[in-house]
C-alpha cells in the first residue's frame, strides 16, 4: 500500500485531503507526517504557508525524534537546520545526526545567531571539524572568549608542521566570506541588534528569564484566532481547479498556474510569517522583538503567556501610544500588562488609553477603581450600564456620575 506521502507527491489525492495535510491532521505516523509538511512547504505554492505555520509549533517530542533519527529524510533535516526554520530547542540534537551535512553545517555556523552560536561552541561534532570550526570563526556572532576557544580548538586540529600558524591562515581565509554571510544574518530569527535598553532589561529581569527559560511562545487566545479559517480566494480557485481534475497532468496544470496568481502576500500569510518566525525564538530572542521589532510583532508578543516578554513590548522606544490604546483595550492579553501600562506616566496620561483600561474587564478591579475618577462625564454614564465590567466597577461608577451629575447642577 502507497504511503500518503507518496500520494501526495503524485497529485493523486483531492485538495481536501491537502488542506487537511497542511494542518497536520492525517492520520499518519508522526514521522511521515513532517515529511509530508516538508514537502508541502518547500514544493508547493497553495499549501506551503500553512504547512510552514503548521511545522513551526509542531509537538516537540515528534520534532526531536525526526531530528535526531538518521533515517529521516534529507530534505526534513534540511528543512529543519535552516536558520529560517530552525528552532532552537532542536538545535543540539541536529547537530548530532550524521545525515545532516557538512555543507549545511558550513551555511549554519557562518550565519548563526548568537543564542545558537552558544549550542555551536559546545557540539562535539562541530568541535571535530576543522572545517565547520574554521566558517564558525568567520561568524560576526561570536563573542570575544567564543572566538578565543574557537581558535584554541582550530590550534589543536592544525597539521603538526604549522601547529601556530594554521589556526591564523584559517581565520584569514574565512574572512572575505564575510561580508556575503553577514547579509544572511539579516533573517536569522533572535538576530536583532542588542542596545543598551535590551541589555539592561535582560540584565534587571535575569533571574526570570532563567527560570521562564524553556517556555515556548503561547499566545493568550491560542494561536488559531490569528489565522484566516477561510481559505484566500486564490487558494480557493486553485482548489476547485484541482478537485475538477482528477489526472497528474491535470493537477500539475493548475500548480503551474499558482505562481501566476501570487502577487503579494496578503494580510493573513505576512501575520501569518510573524508568527511562525516568533515561535522559533526562545524567551530571550522574543524579549529582543518585542522591543526591537515590527508593529505587527508587537501586536502577537504583547499576548505572549510569558510576562517579562509582554511587558517587554510596552519598554520598546517604538511603540506608539496607538497601539498601547489597542492593547488596552484588549482581553487577551495577561493583566499584568494591562497593570503595567499605568505604571507608565507616558500611557496612562492619554485619556484614550485610560478609558480603553477601565471598561476592560479584564483590567484588574484595583487598577480600574484607581482609574474611575478621571473618566468624563458621558463615559461614566455609559460604563455604569456596562455588563462585562465587575459590579464593584459599576457602583463605583454610578457614584461617580452622580457627584459629576451634582456638581454641575443636574446637566
Amino acid at each position: 500500500m502507497a504511503r500518503m506521502i507518496d500520494l501526495i507527491r503524485s497529485s493523486t489525492v483531492n485538495s481536501g485531503v491537502m488542506q487537511t495535510a497542511a494542518r497536520g491532521a492525517l492520520s499518519v505516523p508522526p514521522q511521515e507526517m513532517i515529511e509530508i509538511l516538508v514537502y508541502l512547504a518547500t514544493q508547493t505554492k497553495i499549501f506551503a504557508e500553512r504547512a510552514r505555520l503548521t511545522l513551526a509549533g509542531w509537538d516537540e517530542a515528534s520534532s526531536r525524534a525526526a531530528a535526531a533519527d538518521p533515517q529521516t529524510p534529507k530534505e526534513v533535516l534540511a528543512y529543519m537546520i535552516t536558520p529560517v526554520n530552525l528552532r532552537p530547542t532542536l538545535l543540539p540534537t541536529l547537530l548530532e545526526n550524521p545525515s545532516v551535512s557538512e555543507k549545511l553545517l558550513l551555511d549554519l555556523a557562518r550565519s548563526a545567531s548568537r543564542y545558537m552560536v552558544e549550542t555551536l561552541v559546545k557540539s562535539g561534532r562541530i568541535n571535530q571539524s576543522k572545517t565547520i570550526l574554521s566558517a564558525l570563526s568567520s561568524n560576526p556572532n561570536l563573542n570575544p572568549n567564543q572566538s578565543a576557544e574557537v581558535a584554541a580548538k582550530l590550534s589543536s586540529l592544525a597539521a603538526p608542521v604549522e601547529p601556530a600558524a594554521a589556526p591564523s591562515n584559517v581565520m584569514k581565509a574565512a574572512e572575505p566570506e564575510s561580508p556575503h554571510h553577514a547579509s544572511s544574518t539579516e533573517t536569522a530569527p533572535g538576530d536583532l541588534p542588542e542596545d543598551a535598553d535590551v541589555t539592561a532589561y535582560l540584565t534587571e529581569h535575569a533571574a526570570e528569564i532563567s527560570a521562564d527559560a524553556n517556555k515556548p511562545f503561547q499566545p493568550i487566545g491560542g494561536v488559531q484566532e490569528e489565522l484566516n479559517p477561510t481559505p484566500h480566494p486564490e487558494a480557493a480557485h486553485a482548489e476547485t481547479e484541482a478537485t475538477a481534475s482528477t489526472s497528474t497532468q491535470g493537477a500539475a496544470t493548475a500548480a503551474q498556474r499558482a505562481p501566476a496568481k501570487k502577487i503579494y502576500l496578503s494580510a493573513e500569510e505576512q501575520r501569518g510569517s510573524a508568527l511562525q518566525k516568533i515561535a522559533k525564538l526562545d524567551i530571550k530572542g522574543r524579549i529582543q522583538l518585542a522591543m526591537k521589532g515590527t508593529k505587527e510583532e508587537r501586536s502577537l508578543l504583547i499576548r505572549d503567556g510569558t510576562k517579562l516578554v509582554a511587558i517587554a513590548v510596552l519598554e520598546s522606544p517604538k511603540v506608539t501610544d496607538g497601539e498601547v490604546e489597542k492593547f488596552a483595550g484588549q482581553k487577551n492579553v495577561l493583566e499584568a500588562v494591562l497593570r503595567a501600562i499605568t505604571m507608565k506616566r507616558r500611557f496612562i496620561k492619554q485619556y484614550a488609553i485610560l478609558r480603553n483600561l477601565v471598561f476592560n474587564p479584564r483590567t484588574p478591579i484595583d487598577v480600574s477603581l484607581g482609574l474611575v475618577k478621571h473618566l468624563l462625564t458621558a463615559d461614566l454614564r455609559n460604563l455604569t450600564g456596562n455588563k462585562e465590567v465587575s459590579d464593584t466597577v459599576r457602583k463605583m461608577a454610578t457614584r461617580m456620575f452622580r457627584q459629576k451629575l451634582e456638581n454641575t447642577g443636574g446637566e
